[in-house]
């Protein structure tokens, strides 16, 4: 039985860079939720993911980050990722 643990990154970007780092960091994998903060740290929008999301169900989400982006000129990518204990 393999044991994982959770690590914790944060990433901080401007408005317009928004979406296009999300989308490189779901394109690495083991990313359990993203959260996403303005520049106050207050919380924005809590993105859950699990394994079989369908990129159809995340096409609202996608929305929801896009209107973020236009609004927000700093934020604060929080990702949760899980990682194989050694």
């Amino acid at each position: 039985m393999s044991e994982e643990e959770i690590r914790v990154e944060e990433v901080k970007v401007t408005g317009e860079m928004l979406v296009s780092t999300i989308r490189a960091l779901l394109h690495e994998g083991n990313i359990r939720r993203i959260i996403i903060k303005n520049e106050e740290g207050r919380t924005l929008i809590e993105i859950p993911l699990t394994i079989g999301v369908v990129a159809t169900l995340l096409l609202p989400v996608w929305a929801a980050i896009g209107a973020l982006a236009a609004l927000a000129t700093k934020c604060t990518i929080v990702v949760e990722k899980v990682v194989p204990k050694n």
